[in-house]
């Protein structure tokens, strides 16, 4: 490709196009002889005739009609790509990478408050439990759970998490039946597994020292929201996140297993990015509207565990 001569090539396409040098000359803004010159250096290089002349107009030789369909496709190929780069540099993007459960039943009822503050952006977002790599991925920020602490990140604190045992109205009158005493309903209930929780059964289980001989799940799920789900439906006890169902316990979907059990308190849902991705004003606009959003809904979390006479138990780790 390094001895080819690529405007020899586009006047070449524009005279077969256009089938006389002077049209050619006239798109392509140049004299005609400049075209004309152009044809000759490219017809010495392959070393054929590319044209035939008949009467005023230039006729494609069998080799110039080849050449012509090949950069017909070539130059097609190169516009169609130059418009969507171009189109895409217009277009305005913002993508957030979110874990599926928080972006489901969180974010998901939210995020179109913000779209509508925002009509210009096109909004991307991605659910998967897996982190951005940001040097190498198109991402603007994550929206994290877990502990913190991601070396090289910006990192800011969105939202505390509550933790506690949930259940239906039903199942738990179902364990009350097997005793008053909530630990041997907790020996007796089946408990629902949310795999990827931070705080886990076997951990809540060893802090409030109870001991459940042959601790076994029947359901494991790696999705709290299907955790969620099945304890809605009576299918036994999740010990899962009150920023994920707050609407099922306002609604008595749900209610607490009981109340004698503090709730775990901990910082669990962090805005994520490279610092440098903060000067970018949509960025910076999202992180102040979604911690707004995450404030209002801690202090309705808060208030209806207080209300219903929940305590709190602050964690900072394992």
């Amino acid at each position: 490709m390094r001895d080819l001569n690529l405007k020899g090539t586009e006047y070449f396409e524009a005279v077969a196009r256009l089938g006389t040098v002077t049209k050619a000359a006239k798109e392509l803004e140049v004299s005609p002889s400049a075209v004309s010159q152009q044809l000759g250096q490219l017809e010495s290089q392959f070393g054929v005739k590319l044209f035939r002349r008949e009467k005023r107009r230039l006729i494609l030789t069998l080799e110039g009609d080849r050449l012509f369909q090949t950069l017909t496709q070539a130059f097609g190929a190169i516009r169609n790509a130059r418009s969507a780069i171009t189109h895409q540099r217009a277009v305005r993007n913002l993508t957030i990478r979110v874990s599926p459960s928080f972006g489901v039943r969180w974010l998901g009822p939210r995020i179109a408050s913000f779209a509508a503050e925002n009509p210009d952006w096109n909004i991307r977002v991605d659910a998967t439990p897996d982190f951005s790599a940001f040097e190498t991925e198109l991402v603007d920020f994550d929206l994290r759970y877990g502990h913190g602490g991601w070396a090289g990140l910006a990192e800011t604190c969105l939202l505390h998490d509550f933790v506690l045992p949930m259940c239906s109205p039903a199942y738990l009158e179902e364990l009350r039946g097997y005793s008053d005493d909530p630990k041997e309903q907790l020996r007796r209930a089946r408990l629902i597994d949310s795999v990827k929780m931070l705080f886990r059964w076997d951990l809540w289980l060893a802090s409030n020292r109870i001991e459940v001989p042959d601790l076994t799940y029947p359901f494991r799920f790696d999705r709290s929201s299907m955790a969620i789900e099945l304890a809605k439906q009576s299918g036994g006890i999740a010990l899962d996140s009150v920023t994920l169902c707050l609407p099922e316990l306002q609604r008595g979907e749900l209610v607490p297993f009981c109340t004698d059990f503090a709730v775990i308190d901990f910082p669990a849902y962090w805005f994520v990015c490279p610092p440098r991705h903060l000067n970018r004003r949509i960025v910076r606009r999202f992180a102040d509207w979604i911690e707004a959003a995450c404030a209002d809904h801690e202090a309705q979390m808060r208030g209806f565990l207080e209300g219903v006479g929940c305590t709190f138990r602050p964690e900072t780790g394992h």
